[in-house]
């Protein structure tokens, strides 16, 4: 029992090294790139988003990120955060938005290299559109939100480095690189002994805690939307591994499952498989990056959000 935990907690602090990097790099990178002046030439690309959303250039900068790295726009947005350039209101609404940009990255790493060969063109394709188009009603959700909810007062651009200031003073590049560290230190002074201890003390948790049960909610769920049987087995090994659960049903398709069933049946699996991924990966990732107060609340968004727009695709699937 003692050399498994001794395991565990050597691969969970691996973890935190690895993620911690990333979120040094992405933080002082970020700042680079403000005192640099490179937002404004970049923002063009995000600023149709961010425009209508009343948020800042830089939150576009870490929208975009979030396509190269999850960890690396998430740590930006907490790097804006911290440093009180924008409220709680104003990050939620970015973090939001960033749902969209979040999914496109596993477009390329996940879906059609993996999952697309498993399904076939046709389901494969049709599950990929469908987590799209709710990736992207979150996003619109945001920026909507950001339309109603959000004004200058939310943005404090005092805290925010100038790169005209700058220019006026004549900085030189490494002026520019030392004023982008000052900026980022006590950020990463408060963000990382914070990772560390939250994301070891949460991960080795849940670790020991028996996430199996949750699974057991998928019988009634398959049987009130009127799904074959074989559903049940499905969902609950999507819940715990997408790739078995997609090679699970594959056999199954057209015997069994229709298109639009099968389809129905991966998004419902999404929706248990959220349940054992927030106790897994969510807390620990977002109480580390965000602290467990306001981490909880981005959670409890982006969770609420995704089974309300899958649970109403499913409802217009199993409708056709």
């Amino acid at each position: 029992m003692l050399s498994e935990f001794a395991g565990t907690l050597g691969e969970v602090l691996l973890r935190v090294v690895q993620i911690s990097i990333v979120i040094s790099i992405a933080v002082y990178i970020a700042n680079t790139a403000v005192a640099f002046g490179l937002v404004e030439k970049i923002a063009g690309l995000s600023r149709f988003l961010t425009g209508p959303a009343n948020l800042p250039d830089e939150v576009g900068t870490a929208i975009l990120t979030t396509t190269a790295s999850t960890t690396a726009g998430y740590a930006m947005l907490a790097d804006l955060r911290e440093s009180g350039y924008l409220d709680d209101t104003a990050t939620l609404v970015a973090v939001t938005m960033n749902t969209f940009f979040g999914f496109a990255q596993h477009v390329f790493t996940f879906y059609i290299p993996v999952l697309i060969p498993i399904l076939g063109w046709y389901v494969g394709g049709f599950y990929v559109a469908m987590r799209a188009a709710i990736a992207l009603a979150i996003t619109i959700v945001g920026v909507l939100a950001g339309m109603v909810l959000l004004s200058s007062q939310n943005i404090n651009p005092d805290v925010q480095l100038d790169p005209d200031a700058l220019d006026s003073e004549d900085q030189t590049t490494k002026e520019r690189l030392v004023a982008a560290w000052e900026r980022t230190y006590p950020t990463l002074r408060r963000l990382v002994p914070r990772l560390v201890v939250v994301y070891t003390a949460v991960t080795l948790l849940i670790t020991y805690i028996d996430v199996q049960s949750v699974t057991a909610v998928a019988d009634p769920i398959a049987s009130l939307v009127g799904l074959p049987v074989e559903a049940v087995a499905v969902i609950a090994v999507y819940t715990f591994d997408t790739t078995a659960g997609a090679a699970t049903i594959a056999p199954m398709l057209d015997e069994i499952f229709t298109p639009v069933q099968a389809v129905a049946t991966l998004l419902l699996g999404g929706i248990v498989s959220f349940a054992v991924s927030t106790f897994k990966r969510s807390i620990p990732f977002q109480y580390g990056i965000w602290g467990p107060e306001f981490g909880t609340k981005v959670i409890i968004l982006n969770t609420v959000l995704k089974i309300i727009f899958i649970g109403l695709s499913v409802i217009l699937l199993l409708s056709l």
